[in-house]
């Protein structure tokens, strides 16, 4: 019967988006680098998967003779030990699920191999937290793939730290824990997308190549040298995630914003702490927060607030009434070079007239061609369930399909 023989063939199969997320309260070092436990709790921003996410989609069949994992199109190593630890625990918790029940269909799922096809629609390893967002992706991925509905947050950490918290919508802290087995290094949600409706992000692309360090040697380092580190995870970093929780909660952007220029700023004078030094901050880098600078001096007040990650790109933080000043502030400090049309993406964005004296104080030199785009999003929610089978990523046969 050829309707048997399809059933018997089918494909169980899930596809899950989720987004990047930017920390204002860093996280840089591990106490323990097998179970991803951090020295120092850390706060973040969920960004809009409208511009920022990544796709996932996991598959599962009788058919499949190894497990198989495809990265923006080419396959990758699925041997990979943080992939590894994902896919055994989401396994575990539905086994543990099943409460040891024989269910045929979950057991015979859990035996199966599993193809896993993801997608980035922004640049991979430039600093742009990919590995949150994929990981985050993964997870959950996985966990609809095998109706797992537990904590996940602490799954997705094992498989990039700041992953956890990519978990979670809005603005969303990753406690520290204190339990060796790491059970308790969990993330939740401290306010949800919706919470602080006019904030917004800018995100400032000054290169898509891969950084120089990757961030999980280059940590590792920082906690064996730098004496700095350590003072900042023991004795700055509580007092800074209590203050960041107060200005979020109240919508304070002044403290919203100084905090997170200062913890960016700290976090990458631990990086220089390190012995040899780390720079992920380049020359234009430093151009973007000293026009940051001239920019909130100018209105006497913070308008605008960077932050960086282990990478050149700037995350600019600003109300939604600010944006139209600043990106023409940006555009004539940093005069786009031929894509004058894709200079900015995202969500729209109005041209503004500069008063003269604005210019005149913050605009001092150009440097044309220096920053490639401007992504303007906003806060978002977390990892969404794609219902329509047209968006898998994988077909029928459990391989890629052909984008058009």
């Amino acid at each position: 019967v050829p309707g048997a023989m399809a059933a018997e063939r089918a494909l169980a199969v899930a596809t899950c988006t989720a987004p990047v997320n930017i920390a204002v309260i860093k996280y840089w070092g591990k106490r323990d680098t097998d179970l991803i436990l951090p020295i120092n709790s850390s706060l973040s921003v969920t960004l809009h998967q409208d511009q920022l996410k990544t796709t996932t989609t996991a598959a599962a069949s009788r058919d499949f003779t190894e497990d198989r994992l495809w990265l923006n199109g080419a396959e990758a190593d699925v041997g990979h030990p943080r992939v590894q630890a994902c896919l055994r625990e989401v396994r575990r918790l539905a086994r543990k699920r099943r409460g040891g029940s024989e269910d045929a269909a979950t057991l015979g799922l859990l035996s199966y191999k599993v193809h896993i096809a993801s997608e980035n629609n922004f640049p991979t390893a430039a600093g742009l937290a990919s590995s949150a967002a994929g990981y985050a992706c993964l997870v959950s991925a996985l966990a609809r793939l095998y109706g797992v509905e537990d904590e996940l947050s602490e799954v997705a950490r094992r498989g990039s730290g700041s992953a956890c918290r990519s978990m979670w919508g809005g603005f969303v802290q990753w406690q520290r824990g204190e339990r060796p087995d790491g059970t308790d290094s969990l993330a939740h949600q401290v306010a949800p997308e919706t919470h602080w409706p006019e904030l917004r992000v800018l995100v400032l692309v000054v290169s898509e190549q891969k950084k120089p360090v990757a961030s999980t040697a280059g940590m590792q380092t920082s906690v064996e040298t730098s004496p700095l580190l350590k003072h900042r995870a023991e004795v700055v970093v509580p007092e800074r995630l209590a203050q960041m929780m107060r200005h979020i909660r109240e919508r304070d952007f002044e403290g919203f914003g100084q905090l997170a220029m200062r913890d960016s700023n700290q976090f990458h004078a631990t990086c220089l702490d390190t012995f040899p030094p780390i720079f992920y901050l380049n020359d234009l880098s430093r151009h973007i927060i000293a026009l940051a600078h001239r920019y909130n001096a100018h209105h006497g007040h913070i308008k605008v607030a960077y932050t960086f990650d282990a990478g050149p790109n700037a995350v600019i933080f600003a109300l939604a009434d600010t944006v139209d000043e600043f990106v023409e502030v940006v555009r004539r400090s940093f005069p786009p070079a031929t894509n004058g049309d894709q200079f900015i993406r995202g969500l729209p964005v109005s041209s503004a007239a500069l008063p003269q004296e604005l210019v005149a104080a913050v605009v001092t030199e150009p440097v044309p061609g220096a920053i490639q785009y401007i992504l303007h999003t906003k806060p978002g929610p977390g990892p969404q369930l794609v219902d329509d089978p047209s968006q898998h990523l994988l077909g029928a046969d459990g391989l890629p399909r052909r984008r058009a």
